[in-house]
């Protein structure tokens, strides 16, 4: 057991081994600037980011990323790399976000781009291959978008998947096989993930309504209908409210100043309400008709819905309420288990860290809190300690006199 255990795992490394990598950024440094670069597209004030590794943090160094720097401002920065295509095998886009900022409202997802784009002239219209990320507005807007472009359409997947609200750094992974089929992973843990042809609305549907069927006109999809031999009873109408049996005109009451006296009405308890006939089954009932289907014309299965021609940028595209986003550890390769263990072996310390570090944080402002509450505290008591010596050296001065000083009883 122990060797096919050990074989196993010489396989992975082999297999990991050979994994393409076609971008890997970890912004540790400026030389950053030196491949990204920012929009100058017209229009639009984009702010600027700055390389941080945050207010809390697992390694000072090996935890910056880039941070969007100011509030109420849009961000347009992206880079190229060596052209290449996902045909015939894998496609993982992955990096890390962390919203230390408790975003309010903004976007943390990034751009794939042909080769086409002129990252100086990038802009939200830009078209681009591939949009993942998370984007949170509000208690309303916390998802990952998933959108791919097809025939020149941008295509949003058609189901909801949740991202991460926290402070901290969780880590995105987009994974198409050359099978059609797709995986998102928050945290190297699969969230979602299935079919491409399924999940987006690509290609038109296979199946159509024939226009050619119609409803019978004597189809009848009622499954009950009146009993025809049920008739309503003679006594069953009755008024809905009667005058109260139990009540008099009150002795004062003057028909020439109040009018003609009449007894307030209440509810009838014989009153039965509007009769309706009893349901029997339809005899002619046929059940709900259903509108034949016919193969649908236009439709074409696309073997190569996953496929990408040509990747060649990377760039976040973003409009941020409140700053303070820091994106890190960009990925592009062609192997699902190398990018699993770049997760693990980078995103996993940082987390880690990451919470130790803010839970002191938390502790140290909690303690200081409660001191400068006990500061107060202690403050206000002493100004209530010295009012009162006040106030009683004021009624000890101010005491009335008895009149034994000037011998005023001898005079009585």
């Amino acid at each position: 057991m122990k060797l096919v255990v050990q074989l196993l795992l010489a396989l992975v490394a082999i297999k990991i081994g050979h994994a393409e990598v076609f971008l890997e950024e970890k912004f540790l440094d400026d030389s950053w600037e030196k491949d990204w670069i920012y929009s100058k597209a017209p229009g639009k004030e984009f702010g600027k980011f700055k390389l941080s590794s945050g207010k809390f943090y697992n390694d000072v160094e090996q935890d910056k990323g880039l941070q969007t720097s100011e509030d109420a401002r849009f961000y347009a920065l992206s880079r190229k790399f060596k052209p290449f295509s996902n045909e015939g095998k894998p496609l993982v886009i992955q990096f890390s976000v962390k919203h230390e900022q408790n975003i309010d409202c903004g976007g943390g997802y990034a751009k794939v781009f042909d080769c086409k784009l002129e990252p100086s002239e990038m802009h939200g219209d830009s078209p681009y291959e591939i949009m993942f990320g998370p984007d949170i507005c509000g208690p309303g807007t916390k998802k990952v978008h998933v959108i791919f472009s097809y025939q020149g359409k941008n295509h949003l997947i058609n189901k909801e998947i949740r991202c991460k609200d926290d402070v901290y750094t969780h880590l995105y992974t987009l994974i198409v096989k050359p099978d059609n089929t797709y995986e998102v992973l928050i945290d190297n843990e699969k969230v979602e993930g299935g079919e491409l042809e399924a999940d987006w609305n690509f290609l038109p549907p296979k199946k159509i309504k024939d226009p050619e069927a119609k409803k019978p006109e004597d189809w009848d999809e009622r499954a009950t209908i009146d009993d025809p031999n049920d008739a309503k009873p003679e006594d069953w109408e009755k008024p809905e409210h009667i005058a109260d049996p139990e009540a008099k005109k009150p002795e004062d009451w003057d028909d020439e100043m109040d009018g003609e006296w009449e007894p307030p009405m209440i509810d009838n308890p014989e009153y039965k309400g509007e009769w309706k006939p009893k349901q029997i089954d339809n005899p002619a009932y046929k059940g709900v008709w259903v509108h034949p289907e016919i193969d649908n014309p236009e439709y074409k299965a696309d073997p190569n819905l996953y496929k990408r021609d040509e990747i060649c940028a990377i760039g976040f595209d973003l409009w941020q309420v409140k700053s303070g986003t820091i994106f890190d550890n960009v990925l592009i390769t062609d192997d699902p288990d190398y990018a699993k263990k770049y997760g693990e072996d980078i995103w996993k310390p940082t987390i880690e860290g990451e919470k130790k570090m803010k839970e002191a944080q938390d502790e140290e402002e909690r303690k200081k809190r409660e001191a400068e509450a006990k500061e107060a505290a202690d403050k206000a008591e002493d100004e209530d300690d010295d009012e009162d010596d006040d106030d009683n050296e004021v009624a000890e001065g101010d005491a009335p006199e008895t009149g034994e000083e000037d011998g005023s009883h001898d005079e009585l």
